[in-house]
């Protein structure tokens, strides 16, 4: 370790030492090049609007997007495999639980209703890793709801939600839908679930409302902000830290569970669509434009990123801290991996 090789640069002669310095300096190279990393494209073989993007671990995630396009891979992203589609309609999320268990937010054009009791939305379900789907009906009475997201606390807790304030849950892995009450009316667009009791959700007019019971009651947030603005996803770490991304550069972090929220500095004014944050430092956020911003302070500072576009970006999808996605318009996908730097060598 470093102070290893400080000790023994003391306590070496001469050309020892050079040789010591030499290790060290390595090391610190490496160590720096292990914390660094870089985003770059990956061939999608599609020109699809993917909305959404979910990886369960390093190897294996799935995208999906406009007119029933889904996509899978296995190895990283190195390449992605068209699924058969299993529906026309436009894929709005993706989520799976482990490589066989997954779900698909479908919304259906107004214009392919055949009659208005018609549901805009519905969920479709795999359990073998997407090769075949099945369609579960989800908002009931409320034909004309268009729901945006779904996301699971563990195998059988989940949340659908979506327009006019719309919640369903389910307690028996998506068999069956209850509609919960919130305190709003607005359009909900993003969610966080650190449990099957905890978490927090995001939408239209600034709205951020916060559960503890699983949904039984949701109470909403203080926003210190300039006006109602249109939050599109957050994240949380633990039941007190967490942020919320959304139109013109919003950047928004709490330290009391979500309470109360404040305004930090994004270095963009491009509309943000998604968040992840790893630890109370380290955080990325995408949006418009092909902006991808991080901190590493826990946002006080927010640097701008290279991302190798400029098409929109939807959403985004870690593995690990080190192993990163996100998907947007044009079959676009791009790749976080760390860079690979080649040590100096050493002249003998």
């Amino acid at each position: 370790n470093p102070q290893s090789a400080i000790r023994n640069l003391k306590s070496a002669r001469p050309q020892s030492a050079i040789i010591a310095a030499s290790l060290f300096i390595l090391f610190t190279t490496q160590v720096a090049a292990a914390a660094t990393g870089a985003w770059s494209p990956q061939a999608s073989g599609t020109m699809a609007w993917l909305r959404a993007v979910h990886f369960v671990d390093e190897q294996h995630g799935w995208a999906a997007g406009s007119k029933g396009t889904i996509l899978s891979t296995t190895d990283g992203g190195r390449t992605w495999r068209t699924l058969a589609r299993p529906t026309e309609d436009a894929l709005r999320d993706v989520f799976f639980s482990d490589t066989e268990t997954g779900w698909l937010v479908c919304e259906r054009s107004l214009y392919a209703l055949a009659r208005m009791e018609e549901a805009r939305s519905y969920l479709l379900k795999t359990v073998d890793g997407g090769a075949t789907w099945t369609r579960v009906e989800v908002t009931g009475a409320d034909a004309g709801v268009v729901l945006t997201r779904v996301v699971f606390a563990d195998a059988r807790r989940g949340w659908a939600l979506g327009e006019m304030g719309a919640l369903y849950a389910t307690q028996d892995a998506g068999a069956t839908w209850m509609r919960q009450r919130v305190p709003t009316q607005r359009l909900l667009l993003g969610a966080s679930f650190l449990d099957a009791s905890q978490g927090w959700l995001v939408g239209a007019g600034a709205t951020i409302l916060q559960t503890s019971d699983g949904g039984t009651l949701w109470r909403g947030a203080s926003v210190v902000a300039e006006d109602a603005t249109r939050l599109n996803a957050v994240s949380f770490i633990d039941a007190r830290r967490g942020w919320a991304v959304g139109a013109g550069g919003t950047v928004l972090s709490t330290a009391n569970g979500g309470r109360t929220w404040l305004r930090q500095q994004s270095s963009t004014a491009d509309d943000l669509s998604d968040v992840k944050f790893f630890d109370a430092a380290e955080g990325w956020a995408v949006g418009a434009n092909g902006t991808v911003i991080h901190t590493a302070d826990g946002g006080a500072t927010w640097t701008q990123v290279p991302s190798g576009t400029r098409h929109p970006l939807e959403r985004l999808s870690f593995a690990t801290r080190a192993r990163g996605w996100a998907v947007g318009f044009g079959g676009t996908i791009i790749a976080y991996t760390p860079s690979v730097t080649t040590p100096p060598r050493m002249k003998t």
